[in-house]
Protein backbone atom coordinates (compact mmCIF):
# COMPACT_ATOMS: atom_id res chain seq x y z
CA UNK A 1 0.00 0.00 0.00
CA UNK A 2 1.38 3.37 -1.02
CA UNK A 3 2.03 6.09 1.53
CA UNK A 4 2.57 9.04 -0.82
CA UNK A 5 1.70 9.27 -4.51
CA UNK A 6 1.75 11.78 -7.33
CA UNK A 7 -1.24 11.68 -9.65
CA UNK A 8 -0.68 13.11 -13.14
CA UNK A 9 -3.89 14.42 -14.71
CA UNK A 10 -4.50 15.73 -18.19
CA UNK A 11 -6.05 19.17 -18.45
CA UNK A 12 -8.59 17.69 -20.88
CA UNK A 13 -10.17 15.85 -17.93
CA UNK A 14 -11.68 19.20 -16.87
CA UNK A 15 -13.05 20.08 -20.30
CA UNK A 16 -16.10 17.86 -20.57
CA UNK A 17 -17.46 16.83 -23.96
CA UNK A 18 -16.29 20.03 -25.63
CA UNK A 19 -12.64 19.04 -25.18
CA UNK A 20 -11.71 22.65 -24.52
CA UNK A 21 -11.86 25.00 -21.56
CA UNK A 22 -12.99 24.23 -18.02
CA UNK A 23 -16.39 22.65 -17.35
CA UNK A 24 -17.21 23.08 -13.64
CA UNK A 25 -19.53 20.06 -13.41
CA UNK A 26 -16.91 17.83 -15.02
CA UNK A 27 -14.26 19.12 -12.61
CA UNK A 28 -16.57 18.46 -9.65
CA UNK A 29 -17.29 14.91 -10.79
CA UNK A 30 -13.57 14.20 -11.08
CA UNK A 31 -12.89 15.80 -7.69
CA UNK A 32 -15.58 13.72 -6.02
CA UNK A 33 -14.16 10.49 -7.44
CA UNK A 34 -10.65 11.36 -6.22
CA UNK A 35 -11.92 12.36 -2.77
CA UNK A 36 -13.98 9.18 -2.44
CA UNK A 37 -10.99 7.04 -3.47
CA UNK A 38 -8.80 8.68 -0.81
CA UNK A 39 -11.25 8.17 2.04
CA UNK A 40 -9.92 5.92 4.76
CA UNK A 41 -6.70 4.99 2.97
CA UNK A 42 -4.25 7.34 4.69
CA UNK A 43 -2.58 7.99 1.33
CA UNK A 44 -0.88 11.37 0.93
CA UNK A 45 -1.78 12.72 -2.51
CA UNK A 46 -0.14 15.33 -4.70
CA UNK A 47 -1.53 16.18 -8.14
CA UNK A 48 0.15 17.59 -11.24
CA UNK A 49 -2.30 18.79 -13.87
CA UNK A 50 -1.62 19.70 -17.47
CA UNK A 51 -2.99 22.60 -19.47
CA UNK A 52 -3.87 21.08 -22.83
CA UNK A 53 -7.54 22.01 -22.51
CA UNK A 54 -6.51 25.67 -22.56
CA UNK A 55 -3.23 25.93 -24.45
CA UNK A 56 -0.63 23.75 -26.12
CA UNK A 57 2.62 25.55 -26.81
CA UNK A 58 3.60 23.69 -29.98
CA UNK A 59 0.12 23.90 -31.49
CA UNK A 60 -1.30 27.19 -30.25
CA UNK A 61 1.99 29.06 -30.33
CA UNK A 62 2.81 28.51 -34.00
CA UNK A 63 5.25 31.23 -35.00
CA UNK A 64 5.57 32.40 -31.39
CA UNK A 65 8.80 32.31 -29.44
CA UNK A 66 8.94 28.79 -27.95
CA UNK A 67 9.70 29.91 -24.41
CA UNK A 68 6.83 32.40 -24.47
CA UNK A 69 4.42 29.74 -25.71
CA UNK A 70 5.50 27.40 -22.92
CA UNK A 71 5.11 30.07 -20.25
CA UNK A 72 1.55 30.67 -21.44
CA UNK A 73 0.97 26.93 -21.09
CA UNK A 74 2.31 27.04 -17.53
CA UNK A 75 -0.19 29.75 -16.66
CA UNK A 76 -2.91 27.53 -18.11
CA UNK A 77 -1.96 24.78 -15.67
CA UNK A 78 -2.43 27.23 -12.80
CA UNK A 79 -5.93 28.02 -14.05
CA UNK A 80 -6.70 24.30 -14.08
CA UNK A 81 -5.20 23.88 -10.62
CA UNK A 82 -7.49 26.61 -9.28
CA UNK A 83 -10.55 24.98 -10.88
CA UNK A 84 -9.59 21.58 -9.46
CA UNK A 85 -8.94 23.05 -6.02
CA UNK A 86 -12.38 24.65 -5.98
CA UNK A 87 -13.97 21.34 -7.00
CA UNK A 88 -11.96 19.32 -4.47
CA UNK A 89 -12.98 21.62 -1.64
CA UNK A 90 -16.63 21.45 -2.71
CA UNK A 91 -16.18 17.70 -2.38
CA UNK A 92 -14.88 18.19 1.17
CA UNK A 93 -11.16 17.67 0.58
CA UNK A 94 -8.74 20.36 1.91
CA UNK A 95 -6.19 21.33 -0.72
CA UNK A 96 -3.30 23.67 -1.35
CA UNK A 97 -2.01 24.94 -4.69
CA UNK A 98 1.73 25.43 -5.02
CA UNK A 99 3.22 27.00 -8.14
CA UNK A 100 6.71 27.13 -9.60
CA UNK A 101 5.91 30.63 -10.90
CA UNK A 102 5.12 32.87 -7.97
CA UNK A 103 1.62 34.38 -7.86
CA UNK A 104 0.95 34.94 -4.19
CA UNK A 105 -2.65 36.11 -4.59
CA UNK A 106 -3.82 32.70 -5.81
CA UNK A 107 -1.27 30.10 -4.68
CA UNK A 108 1.69 29.38 -2.46
CA UNK A 109 5.15 29.29 -4.00
CA UNK A 110 6.52 25.79 -4.36
CA UNK A 111 8.70 24.98 -1.36
CA UNK A 112 9.56 21.32 -1.01
CA UNK A 113 9.39 21.03 2.77
CA UNK A 114 6.17 23.03 2.95
CA UNK A 115 4.59 20.75 0.35
CA UNK A 116 5.57 17.70 2.40
CA UNK A 117 4.11 19.27 5.54
CA UNK A 118 0.79 19.90 3.79
CA UNK A 119 0.71 16.26 2.73
CA UNK A 120 1.44 15.09 6.26
CA UNK A 121 -1.53 17.15 7.45
CA UNK A 122 -3.88 15.39 5.05
CA UNK A 123 -4.11 18.14 2.45
CA UNK A 124 -4.01 17.34 -1.24
CA UNK A 125 -1.30 19.45 -2.87
CA UNK A 126 -1.87 20.54 -6.46
CA UNK A 127 1.27 21.59 -8.30
CA UNK A 128 0.72 24.24 -10.97
CA UNK A 129 3.00 26.21 -13.23
CA UNK A 130 5.02 23.24 -14.43
CA UNK A 131 8.55 23.27 -13.06
CA UNK A 132 8.97 26.97 -13.78
CA UNK A 133 11.11 26.50 -16.90
CA UNK A 134 10.09 26.26 -20.57
CA UNK A 135 10.70 23.25 -22.82
CA UNK A 136 9.63 20.73 -20.17
CA UNK A 137 6.28 18.94 -20.07
CA UNK A 138 4.03 18.36 -17.08
CA UNK A 139 5.08 14.68 -17.30
CA UNK A 140 8.57 15.80 -16.33
CA UNK A 141 7.11 18.03 -13.61
CA UNK A 142 5.22 15.07 -12.14
CA UNK A 143 8.39 12.98 -12.09
CA UNK A 144 10.48 15.77 -10.61
CA UNK A 145 7.98 16.58 -7.87
CA UNK A 146 7.51 12.90 -7.03
CA UNK A 147 11.25 12.51 -6.50
CA UNK A 148 11.48 15.72 -4.49
CA UNK A 149 8.70 14.86 -2.05
CA UNK A 150 9.64 11.19 -1.73
CA UNK A 151 6.57 9.75 -3.46
CA UNK A 152 6.33 5.98 -3.87
CA UNK A 153 4.87 6.05 -7.38
CA UNK A 154 3.62 8.25 -10.22
CA UNK A 155 0.07 7.42 -11.32
CA UNK A 156 -0.44 8.38 -14.97
CA UNK A 157 -4.19 8.79 -15.42
CA UNK A 158 -5.68 8.06 -18.84
CA UNK A 159 -9.16 8.29 -20.29
CA UNK A 160 -10.58 5.05 -21.72
CA UNK A 161 -7.14 3.44 -22.02
CA UNK A 162 -6.53 0.85 -19.28
CA UNK A 163 -2.75 0.58 -19.54
CA UNK A 164 0.16 0.57 -21.94
CA UNK A 165 -0.30 -1.11 -25.32
CA UNK A 166 2.10 -2.08 -28.11
CA UNK A 167 0.28 0.47 -30.30
CA UNK A 168 -2.78 2.69 -30.01
CA UNK A 169 -5.66 0.29 -29.17
CA UNK A 170 -8.18 2.80 -30.50
CA UNK A 171 -6.58 2.49 -33.95
CA UNK A 172 -5.29 -1.08 -33.81
CA UNK A 173 -7.70 -3.63 -32.29
CA UNK A 174 -4.89 -6.22 -32.25
CA UNK A 175 -2.63 -4.10 -30.02
CA UNK A 176 -1.14 -6.01 -27.08
CA UNK A 177 -1.68 -4.77 -23.54
CA UNK A 178 1.22 -5.01 -21.08
CA UNK A 179 0.74 -5.80 -17.39
CA UNK A 180 4.35 -4.95 -16.55
CA UNK A 181 7.24 -3.25 -18.31
CA UNK A 182 10.65 -1.99 -17.31
CA UNK A 183 11.59 1.62 -17.91
CA UNK A 184 14.21 0.43 -20.41
CA UNK A 185 11.59 -1.48 -22.40
CA UNK A 186 9.42 1.63 -22.61
CA UNK A 187 12.36 3.60 -23.97
CA UNK A 188 13.54 0.88 -26.36
CA UNK A 189 10.06 0.30 -27.81
CA UNK A 190 9.27 4.02 -27.88
CA UNK A 191 5.98 3.47 -26.10
CA UNK A 192 4.03 6.67 -25.57
CA UNK A 193 3.79 6.59 -21.79
CA UNK A 194 5.33 9.97 -21.02
CA UNK A 195 7.97 12.16 -22.61
CA UNK A 196 11.54 10.91 -22.94
CA UNK A 197 12.97 13.21 -20.27
CA UNK A 198 10.42 12.04 -17.71
CA UNK A 199 10.75 8.31 -18.39
CA UNK A 200 14.55 8.53 -18.36
CA UNK A 201 14.49 10.32 -15.01
CA UNK A 202 12.19 7.64 -13.59
CA UNK A 203 14.55 4.96 -14.91
CA UNK A 204 17.63 6.63 -13.42
CA UNK A 205 15.99 6.97 -10.00
CA UNK A 206 14.02 3.73 -9.95
CA UNK A 207 10.66 5.51 -9.63
CA UNK A 208 7.70 3.27 -10.53
CA UNK A 209 4.93 4.46 -12.84
CA UNK A 210 1.42 3.06 -13.17
CA UNK A 211 -0.64 3.83 -16.27
CA UNK A 212 -4.38 3.32 -15.72
CA UNK A 213 -7.88 4.42 -16.70
CA UNK A 214 -9.02 6.90 -14.06
CA UNK A 215 -12.62 6.87 -15.32
CA UNK A 216 -13.08 3.14 -14.74
CA UNK A 217 -15.07 3.06 -11.47
CA UNK A 218 -13.01 1.90 -8.51
CA UNK A 219 -9.63 1.96 -10.25
CA UNK A 220 -8.14 4.84 -8.27
CA UNK A 221 -9.37 3.46 -4.94
CA UNK A 222 -7.86 0.07 -5.78
CA UNK A 223 -4.52 1.70 -6.57
CA UNK A 224 -4.56 3.62 -3.30
CA UNK A 225 -5.10 0.29 -1.51
CA UNK A 226 -2.06 -1.16 -3.28
CA UNK A 227 -3.92 -3.43 -5.70
CA UNK A 228 -2.69 -4.06 -9.23
CA UNK A 229 -4.44 -1.92 -11.83
CA UNK A 230 -3.31 -0.96 -15.31
CA UNK A 231 0.33 -1.31 -16.37
CA UNK A 232 3.20 -1.14 -13.89
CA UNK A 233 6.50 0.27 -15.14
CA UNK A 234 9.38 -0.38 -12.79
CA UNK A 235 12.99 -1.47 -12.54
CA UNK A 236 13.70 -5.19 -13.18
Amino acid sequence: MYKRVVLKLSGEFLAGESGYGIHPDTALELARSITAALEGTGVELAIVIGGGNLWRGARNGSGMDGATADYIGMLGTVMNAMALQDAMEQAGQPTRIMTAIQMAQVAEPYIRRRAMRHLEKGRVVIFGGGNGAPFFTTDTTATLRALEIGADVVLMAKNSVDGVYSSDPRKNPEATRYDHLTHAEVVAQRLEVMDATAITLCMDKGLPIIVFDIFEPGNLARLFRGERVGTLISTP
